[in-house]
């Protein structure tokens, strides 16, 4: 996957946990946290999307607290808590409405730590995103966890629109 900046989808990686600022962030920096790690792999090259390739805005942050998607800031400062979910509403919300990505969180928040949910969240990102553009298997069928099935499907989604954005990027 190349898009103006000419990046690998190789290259693609989201902060693990033990990755993220271990300090609270202001508002500013946590919208550009996220740009910087997933505007370049989630915009396809002809994307005149929010702004500059935004993919996340200070408006946007609001309305996720506001609709309970996220925790409100504490002194007006995000926690990793909010910034895990943040990466993961703004993968999910190129498919899924704010409603099901509610859900979905919730879901995945049952048996797991939001540290768990996370990194798991984040390396299986990678890996149906990896999948979908070298074109392999990423779901195995016979998985015995429902949860698990339905987390790579979700991500299996979201990595086909990525693609699928990208590609007709290329033949406009």
């Amino acid at each position: 996957m190349n898009n103006k900046n000419n990046i690998s989808i190789n290259d693609f990686h989201i902060p693990r946990w033990n990755e993220l600022p271990s300090i609270s962030l202001y508002l500013d920096q946590v919208v550009n946290l996220i740009n910087t790690y997933l505007s370049p792999y989630i915009f396809s090259k002809n994307d005149t999307k929010v702004g500059e390739n935004e993919l996340l805005t200070k408006t946007m942050i609001n309305n996720y607290v506001k609709n309970n998607l996220i925790e409100a800031p504490i002194k007006k400062q995000y926690s990793k808590n909010q910034l895990a979910k943040l990466f993961a509403i703004c993968v999910l919300k190129q498919v899924y409405s704010m409603q099901d990505i509610k859900k979905l969180i919730e879901i995945a928040l049952v048996d797991s730590s939001i540290q768990n949910a996370y990194d798991k969240f984040c390396k299986l990102f990678e890996e149906a995103l990896l999948c979908t553009f070298t074109r392999k298997d990423f779901i195995d069928k016979n998985s015995s966890s429902d949860n698990l099935y339905l987390l790579k499907s979700v991500l299996l989604s979201c990595s086909y629109k990525i693609y699928v954005k990208n590609i007709a990027s290329k033949k406009s």
